[in-house]
């Protein structure tokens, strides 16, 4: 380089092999030349062996977008997927004038920081600085967070540290196989002073979209807590440490106790002029309006106020000019609003049980609520009827239309008033029970008001096959997380105790499990305000413990790569193979002689049989012999070796001299 300003490094070499210390650091190229500060901390001389790499440098221009022009062809393409389905013309050129008069609120090529808003405080307890050591990571890992690391210097949301604090950070897979890093904040969050900022209320926030409004735009803010800055006092308190140095954060970091409440507060401040057509839930903006043309009034309004607060949205999760939307579980549109079915769908698609022991154990999961539901006995005598059996005549167990219409109404009870609410109550916390079973997960949001029990929200899903093979420590932390993710709109921000019969995860907010996925899930749950976690026994989780045991398949976590089940698009047919008897050997197995030749025989034998013809849309084979061609396991494995002509050669082989 003749003349540069480079990110300068330290191999991983010079620190691994050498005692020789120097500090990552901003270096100017002049004239092909740098100069670069080594420090030897011991009292003895130290020589570098010749050829060592000393460090790596990074122009950091060469990887990211920073600069003060908009990318206007990302602009352009993320307005034309927000208003496709704007079908007048006349409409849709409005539409497309006033958000084009905000193009820089839709560049979502580089990272912004909201200026002239309330930065975020940390207030904290009289006590030492919390400090960690960093994480053991791979050098893989360490590569990969290096580049995070100065992507977000670069971008000005984290700098360089000196400060007494230390949090240590972490990567975090992501679905599309890139990774997030997240900070252990559990020591900071433990002596860090609650925000009592209140979030607004959902019943009044949905009361009021239910007003005959016609049109409705829905604005996500894109990163929305790294938007915020944090008080300049504040920052060291954010330091975290990685294999690489201590930095501190300038904005809001994920994981920050109070971070929901200090981002209400800024957007409920800067869009308070709106406040007449503009709902602000966290970093949900929802501007409705009567008319089109009013609609074109609010949402110019709302636009400009963003864009003067150097705000930036994220396109993919926006809805602009729609006469229907989803919104905190409930579907808003002119006709009203109305609850969605997400909420209670764990209990309606409750399968009516087929055994006595499917019987019992739904008895046993509805019998917690008795003193909560009138008449509860005559409702469920006619099940009681077929399950009261003694053990000569539990063979005679019977479920008719008796039973079925008790099951029903059963359910029934759960999903309606005065047993179930359709908004949570502000002046009491939510209480989220869980279990996890091996086929599924389960878990029932409640409160506990003037004596009884409130339910807010089932949730239940089959777990994929992979999770089947966690340890029970971490398919129960799952089923937490899982129900925190979708039930997010009604956690946070609230006050939430956790019951769970796992008794090992009550310290898991607290400090770690030495579990890596546990502690991982700990990480990521920081920024609910979870007050504490409550150790049940299982035969009280009764409900949660019925629903991780009958769970609702859901498609999208089922077919996939784990069972060896492609989607496939309707109407294509499912191509099957025959799948041979468990006879064909598989090559490196260890089979002695007198297994071979028995193997040989049976072999012999079913090739004088005729071949068995396939069926593409239906087949008479039995179910056991039939899978999908995606599936790759130790079937398939035999199939694909039977069709190699070189392993059934060394096959033959060994048959003819075992």
């Amino acid at each position: 380089l003749l003349s540069a300003n480079v990110i300068f490094r330290p191999s991983f070499k010079l620190r691994q092999r050498t005692s020789v210390l120097t500090l990552n650091s901003s270096l100017k190229v002049h004239d092909y030349t740098s100069n670069v500060s080594l420090y030897n901390p011991t009292n003895y001389s130290c020589s570098l062996p010749k050829g060592l790499i000393l460090e790596t440098t990074t122009i950091p221009t060469l990887s990211f977008k920073k600069n003060s022009t908009i990318d206007y062809e990302l602009v352009n393409t993320n307005i034309t997927n927000l208003i496709q389905h704007i079908t007048s013309p006349d409409r849709h050129e409005k539409i497309k004038s006033i958000l084009y008069q905000h193009s820089k609120l839709f560049d979502t090529s580089k990272s912004t920081i909201a200026i002239n808003v309330k930065p975020h405080s940390i207030k904290t307890l009289d006590h030492p600085p919390p400090t960690s050591k960093p994480y053991y990571t791979t050098p893989n890992k360490q590569e990969e967070m290096y580049k995070i690391v100065q992507e977000l210097l670069y971008f000005g949301l984290i700098r360089p540290s000196y400060s007494p604090y230390a949090a240590p950070a972490l990567l975090v897979p992501k679905h599309d196989g890139t990774w997030r890093m997240v900070v252990d904040y559990k020591k900071l969050n433990h002596i860090t002073i609650k925000d009592s900022h209140p979030l607004p209320k959902m019943e009044q926030a949905i009361q009021t979209l239910g007003g005959g409004y016609k049109f409705f735009s829905k604005l996500d803010m894109k990163s929305g807590f790294w938007q915020i800055p944090i008080e300049e006092e504040d920052r060291h308190k954010t330091a975290f440490i990685t294999p690489e140095g201590l930095y501190e954060w300038n904005v809001l970091a994920q994981g920050l106790m109070n971070s929901p409440p200090s981002f209400q507060r800024v957007m409920a401040d800067i869009l308070s002029p709106c406040r007449q057509f503009a709902l602000v839930y966290i970093d949900d903006i929802v501007v409705y309006s009567r008319s089109f043309e009013e609609h074109l009034k609010h949402i110019h309004q709302v636009l400009s106020i963003l864009s003067q607060h150097n705000f930036q949205l994220n396109p993919s999760k926006c809805s602009i000019f729609h006469q229907q939307i989803h919104y905190l579980s409930h579907t808003v549109s002119e006709q009203g609003v109305k609850p969605n079915h997400e909420k209670i769908q764990a209990i309606i698609k409750l399968r009516e049980p087929s055994t006595l022991a499917e019987a019992n154990k739904f008895l046993g999961a509805i019998s917690w609520y008795r003193k909560f539901i009138p008449r509860f006995a005559a409702i469920a005598a006619p099940i009681h009827k077929v399950t009261n059996l003694t053990k000569a005549n539990r063979k005679k167990f019977t479920w008719g239309e008796p039973q079925k219409e008790a099951f029903l109404q059963l359910k029934q009870l759960l999903v309606t008033s005065p047993l179930f609410l359709d908004y949570p109550d502000e002046d009491h916390p939510v209480i989220l029970t869980t279990d996890a079973s091996k086929v599924g997960i389960g878990g029932t949001l409640q409160q506990h008001i003037n004596g009884e029990t409130k339910n807010l929200y089932y949730h239940s899903q089959m777990t994929s096959s992979s999770q089947r093979r966690y340890d029970p420590i971490e398919l129960e932390a799952l089923a937490i997380w899982m129900c925190f993710q979708r039930m997010r709109p009604y956690l946070l921000g609230r006050s939430i105790i956790i019951y769970t019969d796992h008794c090992p995860l009550c310290n898991m907010m607290k400090s770690t499990v030495k579990n890596r996925r546990v502690d991982r899930i700990s990480i990521l749950l920081q920024e609910f305000n979870i007050e504490k976690i409550i150790h049940i026994k299982g035969q009280h989780n009764c409900l949660a413990d019925y629903l991780s045991r009958h769970p609702i398949p859901r498609e999208e976590e089922i077919f996939d790569e784990d069972y060896g089940i492609a989607k496939r698009d309707k109407g294509e047919p499912t191509v099957m193979s025959r799948v041979p008897d468990d006879t064909t050997p598989l090559a490196g197995a260890v089979t002695t002689r007198s297994k071979m030749k028995q193997l040989q025989l049976k072999q012999d034998q079913n090739s004088t049989l005729p071949p068995i013809e396939e069926e593409a849309d239906q087949t008479k084979e039995d179910s056991s012999q039939i899978i999908a061609k995606d599936t790759l396991d130790i079937e398939r494995l035999k199939i694909e070796q039977g069709k190699d002509s070189i392993i059934q050669q060394k096959i033959a082989e060994v048959m003819k001299n075992p």
